[in-house]
């Protein structure tokens, strides 16, 4: 069974809204349902695990499941304190599960193709995550001066879903339980094990929704996504 566990408990501080930045609408719809709709259209994901904070847990019943219907929600979970306590909160929930596809909520833009291929190299490696080349020239900085220049060939930005066999990241988050190690995302918790992560290339436009300023930027991303599907059906 492969599950798609979805993190939505974050309060998007950065933001400013006064609310949890999953509800902003984009072009009319919640950026939590344009998650939710990949995961639930994608024929290769049999269930999904949502976290939202506890205060939000019925009014996501009742505005985002119940609204649009979805049918692969199988359970809401209770964030925690941390990201990290949220995800594992998740995991616990997917205890008949295969593979776990865990995905930021505020990323609405992933691409079925990219979970697809993060799902395949898990079930041969264990662990994948999706990741972007560098475009950019990167320095490393110590105080206040460049020390030095990394190859950005061998740069990556990480992004989710980061995509697991069940038992190798409930262990990881078990192990990182027991000794006291956080960290920002599921793929360190998986190296302290010494384990290592399969690199998918994934896309650009697969942002995660954090700033007002990435607002703007999801409108462009989602004229383009439509004006393509456009240009798609009239070729067809």
């Amino acid at each position: 069974m492969v599950t798609a566990l979805i993190v939505a408990a974050g309060k998007g501080k950065r933001m400013g809204l006064g609310y949890n930045k999953q509800y902003l609408l984009i072009d009319g719809k919640e950026v939590i349902s344009r998650t939710i709709d990949v995961f639930e259209e994608a024929e290769f994901i049999d269930n999904i695990v949502v976290v939202v904070s506890k205060d939000e847990i019925e009014y996501f019943k009742e505005n985002i499941v119940e609204r649009y219907g979805y049918k692969k929600i199988e359970a809401i979970v209770c964030g925690g304190e941390e990201r990290q306590h949220s995800v594992y909160n998740g995991l616990v929930e997917c205890k008949r599960s295969d593979i776990v596809v865990i995905h930021d909520g505020a990323r609405p833009f992933v691409k079925k193709e990219h979970i697809l291929e993060t799902i395949n190299m898990a079930k041969k490696y264990g662990a994948s995550a999706l990741a972007v080349k560098a475009k950019d020239t990167v320095k490393l900085v110590e105080g206040d001066f460049f020390q030095q220049t990394l190859d950005r060939n061998s740069i990556y930005f990480i992004q989710t879903p980061q995509t697991f066999q069940y038992q190798l990241i409930l262990r990881a988050h078990e192990y990182a339980k027991e000794k006291g190690i956080f960290a920002t995302d599921d793929t360190s918790l998986v190296e302290q094990l010494g384990k290592k992560v399969a690199v998918v290339e994934g896309s650009y436009d697969n942002i995660k929704i954090t700033t007002k300023e990435d607002i703007y930027l999801a409108e462009l991303i989602l004229k383009k996504m439509k004006f393509f599907k456009k240009e798609v059906a009239i070729f067809v």
